[in-house]
């Protein structure tokens, strides 16, 4: 239960990778903070999200000490398979561009890390805290009302705001519509996101293009494996039993020219909607957003997560200047200077999109697209220049 008496310099909202990678800058610092997260702890510390991280994330986790459990358990990642109708090839991504590399580490094992190391460091965090409003943001004393897991009422007081909790949380609903532009779009795309308990069945991303819909593979742990299927946008998870999942997956994937998949029960199963959403600029007064909550991105390019530590770092450095040095440049720039990787990022994953997915229309609209959609495997197979490229932006933030 809070009180009305409830403060800290910062208060941040939500407990993902952006809110505990800014609290752990912050108090390593000195900074006074506080993060409130709505779910338990086992809610946060098990709920499967992403698990690519660029390597620039990854630099940023060891610049702060916070890449013990990655540099033990993460793993290297480097290739990529596409499958079409004109066949396979795959893509030693590693190998070109600036010769940046992905580690495959699932989100909820760092989250798990950033939050150990918080707390271990006396970090202060509210758990089963939804907050409902941010209040005062126009001036220099904002406010957050909460409300606890037993339905007590309380309010924290704060220097700052930092919302990281998503695109559906207070942060963003609290800020005046006439105050920010929001761009949206719906790609018109609706996957089936699996999370299937069997290795892996690649040693490479793989990327399947098919008549049917596109279907993606991608390895978690080794007994983990990520599944997508395209599937129709009224489709409802529970219609689509294991043996279906199988089916389906290894008619994509091509199993009969490439060998069977791995399989095992599949433990979760979600429908995901293709969608953009970004909002600028990322604050309004003493409030500023960072991950979800600054930009939703679609899980075709594995940015999500990565723009989401970018975005804590710049912001915790930000903060700390104003607090201890009383230099406001770094948060008057904060949003100009996260939104140009932002949009950097959304066209890369709006080109992905395009790539792996055929467009609804006409016959002949349908057929056009899909002309343009093998002239870009192809240009991806065949030109050194379009492979430099894809992996540059692949891998990059």
């Amino acid at each position: 239960m809070t009180s009305a008496g409830d403060t800290a310099d910062v208060v941040i909202l939500g407990a993902g990778p952006a809110g505990l990678l800014l609290g752990n800058l912050l108090q390593r610092d000195g900074i006074d903070c506080v993060v409130l997260e709505r779910g338990t702890r086992e809610h946060i510390q098990t709920r499967a999200r992403a698990g690519f991280l660029a390597a620039r994330t990854v630099q940023i986790l060891r610049r702060h000490g916070l890449a013990d459990g990655l540099n033990r358990d993460g793993r290297t990642h480097h290739t990529c398979e596409f499958r079409s109708d004109e066949g396979r090839f795959r893509l030693d991504y590693g190998g070109l561009g600036r010769g940046e590399r992905h580690t495959v580490y699932p989100q909820q094992a760092l989250v798990s890390d950033l939050l150990a190391h918080y707390l271990d460091a006396g970090g202060r965090i509210r758990f089963g805290t939804e907050a409902l409003a941010v209040q005062g943001a126009e001036g220099d004393r904002p406010s957050v009302t909460v409300r606890a897991a037993d339905g007590s009422p309380g309010r924290w007081r704060a220097r700052y705001v930092a919302g990281c909790d998503g695109r559906h949380g207070a942060a963003r609903r609290s800020i005046p519509a006439d105050a920010v532009r929001r761009h949206h779009l719906d790609h018109g795309v609706t996957w089936l996101g699996l999370l299937a308990n069997a290795p892996p069945s690649l040693d490479a991303v793989g990327y399947a293009v098919h008549g049917r819909g596109f279907a993606g593979h991608m390895a978690r742990t080794p007994t983990v494996t990520r599944y997508y299927l395209q599937c129709a946008r009224d489709t409802r998870a529970e219609d689509w039993p294991d043996d279906r999942i199988w089916d389906e997956l290894s008619l994509r994937l091509r199993t009969d020219a490439y060998g069977p998949l791995r399989t095992g029960p599949v433990g979760q199963r979600g429908v995901v909607h293709l969608e953009s959403d970004v909002l600028e600029p990322l604050r309004h007064g003493s409030l500023f957003l960072a991950g979800d909550a600054a930009s939703l991105i679609s899980p075709s390019a594995a940015k999500g997560a990565n723009l989401a530590v970018l975005e804590a770092e710049l912001l915790a450095e930000a903060l700390i200047d104003d607090l201890t040095h009383g230099d406001s440049a770094g948060l008057d720039a904060y949003s100009a200077r996260c939104l140009t990787h932002i949009w950097r990022a959304q066209e890369f994953s709006h080109w992905m999109i395009g790539l792996l997915h055929g467009r609804p229309g006409t016959d002949g609209e349908a057929r056009f697209h899909d002309s343009l959609r093998r002239s870009r495997i192809t240009a991806l197979r065949d030109s050194r220049a379009q492979q430099d490229w894809f992996a540059e932006h692949y891998v990059g933030v």
